[in-house]
């Protein structure tokens, strides 16, 4: 991508954060933060504040992008980034159908991508009708490690594919985890419980997702558009510790707080959560050869069942 294309397409991401004016103050401000942290070309805080203050239409986002690919591409993120925290809501419904207009996209395929990722975004934590476990932990520290560790590696390589909703199937596979983690001390959640522990946690949804798209962006891993996006595997599998290391962490703080009866406030979460992230980020060069195997051989449409079954 030119450098234009990649401020547009980064453009409309961040459009797609803020189109929603009910969005919580606390995602705002992650939002910001991240935009404020990417590095490179790209002035990512300048952006935020262009789409915080609306200062482009989708007609003018979407100018620099010539090629089909790239549109296509750019609303994708856009629906991924509506979606993160959720089906899309009646203003991000019509922010997108403005900017598919103004994508010159044809609507049945788009209408097939935004059903698919409203599909992960309300997916069920577990399998209808599956056993509840009884009211004692149900695994091992061993094992709830074994299991935290397996999920941060899946997201890892899951954040080294391009495709978007490899990115959006992060986020429900953090939720379902601390779903298992809650449901072996014997805690019913529901995801409204899972959604307010992240976000208490330091999690935002929304932003979490703009973070591992806008470090793809600007970090080069998305390749170039030709013919498809191709796999950003090799070196760049050292680009993939957000992921691991946000969800490894968060793993380890829900067995935390789960475990002791869900005594900790929110202040000592976020505290415990930031402790944790540092941790795991030293942890992750380790785990590098197990993620990029990983994302060699994953195959997402399988991923995708897993999360929605």
């Amino acid at each position: 991508m030119t450098h234009a294309e990649q401020e547009a397409v980064l453009r409309i991401a961040l459009m797609a954060a803020v189109a929603d004016g009910a969005t919580d103050e606390r995602e705002r401000a992650q939002v910001r933060r991240i935009a404020e942290s990417l590095t490179g070309e790209i002035n990512a805080a300048a952006l935020y504040q262009d789409a915080l203050l609306k200062r482009f239409t989708p007609e003018q986002a979407a100018e620099p992008l010539a090629t089909p690919e790239l549109r296509r591409y750019a609303w994708e993120m856009a629906v991924c980034v509506c979606d993160a925290d959720g089906a899309h809501s009646p203003a991000e419904k019509r922010f997108l159908d403005d900017l598919r207009q103004a994508l010159g996209l044809e609507a049945a395929a788009s209408e097939a991508f935004a059903a698919e990722a409203a599909g992960l975004a309300d997916a069920p934590l577990a399998k209808p009708g599956s056993a509840e476990p009884p009211q004692a932990s149900t695994m091992s520290p061993a094992e709830t490690d074994s299991m935290i560790l397996n999920y941060a590696i899946l997201n890892g390589a899951l954040e080294l594919l391009p495709q978007g909703l490899a990115s959006m199937a992060i986020i429900p596979l953090q939720m379902k985890m601390v779903y298992r983690i809650g449901k072996s001390h014997g805690y019913e959640l529901d995801r409204g419980h899972v959604k307010d522990f992240l976000a208490t946690a330091g999690v935002g949804l929304t932003s979490q997702y703009v973070e591992q798209f806008g470090r793809k962006l600007v970090g080069g891993l998305l390749g170039k558009l030709a013919g498809g996006l191709g796999r950003a595997l090799g070196s760049a599998a050292t680009g993939a510790g957000f992921s691991f290391a946000s969800t490894y962490a968060l793993g380890q703080v829900a067995r935390r707080y789960y475990a002791g009866g869900r005594q900790l406030t929110g202040d000592m979460l976020r505290e415990s959560f930031a402790s944790m992230l540092g941790e795991a980020k030293s942890m992750q060069s380790r785990y590098v050869p197990q993620i990029e195997q990983k994302a060699r051989t994953l195959d997402l449409g399988e991923v995708m069942k897993s999360i929605k079954a």
